[in-house]
């Protein structure tokens, strides 16, 4: 997908105060940066931020960091935040490439990561891009706590297997898988949708999504 460079975006973001500038300084120090000791949770590709911001309604005592590394979808997501009645204390975004993930958080310091229709990267040699990947999924060990979660959705069926194949040589297992998400009485409880999820099941698409844990 080719993305719009929209002009000013990044001069909108860097003043931003909604947006985290120096993430590799907070390593370790989240919890200073929302004032308490609540889990902190992250959102890798984030896209517009409807579904973080969505969660961080539901959830007020978590706190959610969504990353992007776009500056025009990032943007998107601040315009929605500034819209805000009463801007949401427990959420702060990041414009960054996801592997740069274990320089910004510190070990155990994330309780659960959420990746949401992650681009695909079709092509076999871009498999160690895919954010399911077991290259991915090393980075993640290194920041999640002892018994935190992932949890994956995605419309793309050919990512989907990928992404179980990768499981157990990186020392994953699954909890909950669902081939067909808003028809599982079970996992659509609760089921927050991102703005490609609607789009993409209103279209008759099947929503596929693990929840994994590391094996024991």
């Amino acid at each position: 997908m080719r993305l719009r460079n929209i002009s000013g975006s990044r001069e909108i973001i860097g003043e931003s105060r909604f947006v985290i500038h120096d993430p590799e300084a907070q390593k370790g120090n989240w919890h200073k940066i929302f004032g308490n000791n609540d889990p902190i949770r992250i959102e890798i590709g984030m896209g517009k931020g409807r579904f973080l911001m969505d969660m961080a309604r539901m959830f007020p005592s978590v706190n959610y960091v969504g990353i992007e590394k776009y500056s025009s979808v990032l943007l998107r997501a601040i315009q929605k935040m500034e819209k805000e009645e009463k801007p949401l204390s427990n959420v702060r975004f990041i414009r960054m490439d996801a592997e740069m993930i274990g320089d910004v958080f510190g070990e155990g310091e994330v309780d659960r990561i959420y990746l949401n229709f992650s681009d695909p990267w079709p092509k076999d040699r871009h498999a160690k891009r895919r954010l399911p990947s077991r290259e991915f999924l090393a980075r993640y060990d290194g920041i999640l706590k002892e018994d935190g979660q992932i949890e994956f959705k995605t419309d793309n069926e050919d990512l989907f297997r990928f992404a179980l194949e990768e499981l157990e040589p990186a020392g994953w297992k699954a909890e909950r898988v669902s081939y067909d998400l808003h028809h599982d009485v079970d996992m659509r409880k609760d089921n927050i949708m991102t703005e490609y999820e609607e789009r993409f099941s209103s279209m008759g698409n099947p929503i596929y999504k693990y929840v994994i844990v590391r094996q024991r």
